[in-house]
């Protein structure tokens, strides 16, 4: 059974298998469902994980609505209040934990002040698996909350990293710092589940427009504004839709722009709307963290994909094979222009990037990964304790 201590999330059940069965406390930030850093690196793997015998419940840090506040600018005194019951939520998750044979942190256990929680974890003696998406090792804070930043204490990463029995990494950047302070790094990427995103029939008339899209959030929505100029010269150029999902403010002047937040019930239709994906990128160290996320949400569905040449994109991406990869101005410009006049290049360029994502990115192809990491703790836990015995 997967359990949540949110009184508000719904307990799942799924039958566990006999035999080596085990328990893994999962200690994670947002909500269940939610956010995307979580939904797509460890929600998709909690059936795989229960059916291979690993009981997990899952402790949220937020609340919906805490999740819901956080975000936004100012409700200072409500932020603080919701931070102060979150830290009881922390300490009663690791008097809980006691009898769990693993513990897995995503990101962190809390977000400010030093990693308390996985030292008293490690105190505990309890096997921690480490996973993290983003470059949370460098000083960063979304724009709503910068006055937290000299308190998110970004170094703490490197001290999460060295209490860890194993660390999971979301790309080979991410994995290159983590193998500084830990020598036991398991690589898996970021991925989709491709039973629930495939590509969608589209019945399209001669006088629809190509429609070019971005999807994200707020905090990522400076990344598209990289692209302003290019969108005004496509727009120029031709008579196309221009659709962003994650900012309903976003706004280009003189530009028709479709914007609209985040919906989940409502994400596959619209972004199966889009014909080309955006991810651009600014190169700098934050971005080189990144997993790839946008560019293979676009990607299972068959949409192809133009991105920056930033970080796990390269690898991702072939040019010209399963998408486009494009540095300047002049290169989105030739890239998605020649994709809004051909259709067939569209159309093969989207296929083999959905092969691309069943083949290396899909939760089919990494769950036995992710169920190799819990196992092999278990392994060395239960080795490491007929060694004590053995002593005794």
């Amino acid at each position: 059974m997967i359990e949540t201590t949110a009184d508000t999330i719904p307990i799942q059940s799924f039958k566990t298998p006999q035999g080596g069965p085990m328990t893994a406390y999962l200690f994670v930030p947002y909500p269940l469902d939610h956010a995307p850093s979580q939904r797509f690196r460890f929600e998709q793997y909690l059936a795989q994980l229960e059916a291979a015998g690993i009981r997990c419940r899952v402790s949220p840090l937020m609340s919906p609505a805490m999740y819901r506040i956080m975000y936004q600018r100012g409700h200072f005194f409500l932020k603080a209040a919701y931070c102060a019951k979150a830290l009881f939520v922390r300490l009663a998750d690791v008097w809980r934990a006691r009898g769990c044979d693993i513990c897995y942190v995503h990101r962190e256990a809390f977000p400010i002040g030093p990693p308390f929680v996985e030292r008293l974890l490690a105190w505990l003696g309890k096997p921690i698996i480490f996973d993290f998406d983003d470059a949370i090792y460098l000083p960063n804070a979304s724009a709503a909350n910068r006055f937290v930043e000299p308190y998110k204490n970004s170094g703490k990463t490197a001290a999460i990293v060295r209490l860890s029995d194993t660390v999971v990494a979301g790309n080979p950047y991410l994995a290159a710092y983590a193998a500084h302070h830990n020598e036991r790094v398991a690589i898996i990427p970021t991925t989709i589940d491709t039973v629930r995103y495939k590509p969608l029939a589209r019945e399209r008339g001669p006088r629809d427009r190509v429609c070019i899209g971005w999807s994200g959030s707020r905090t990522t929505i400076a990344h598209l504004r990289l692209l302003t100029g290019v969108l005004r010269a496509l727009h120029e150029r031709f008579s196309i839709r221009i659709k962003v999902i994650g900012d309903r403010t976003f706004a280009i002047p003189g530009v028709p722009v479709e914007a609209q937040d985040w919906d989940p019930a409502d994400e596959l239709k619209s972004l199966s709307d889009i014909d080309i994906g955006l991810m651009p990128l600014p190169d700098e160290e934050w971005a080189k963290g990144k997993c790839g996320l946008k560019a293979l949400q676009y990607m299972a569905l068959g949409i192809p994909a133009v991105c920056s040449p930033v970080g796990v994109n390269t690898q991702i991406i072939q040019d010209g094979v399963n998408g486009y990869l494009a540095s300047t101005d002049a290169e989105w410009i030739d890239r998605l222009s020649r994709l809004i006049q051909e259709e067939s290049l569209r159309q093969r360029l989207g296929q083999a990037a959905r092969e691309t994502v069943e083949a290396r990115y899909s939760v089919a192809a990494n769950a036995p990964r992710y169920i190799a990491v819990f196992r092999g703790v278990q392994a060395r836990v239960h080795s490491a304790s007929t060694v004590m015995r053995g002593i005794a």
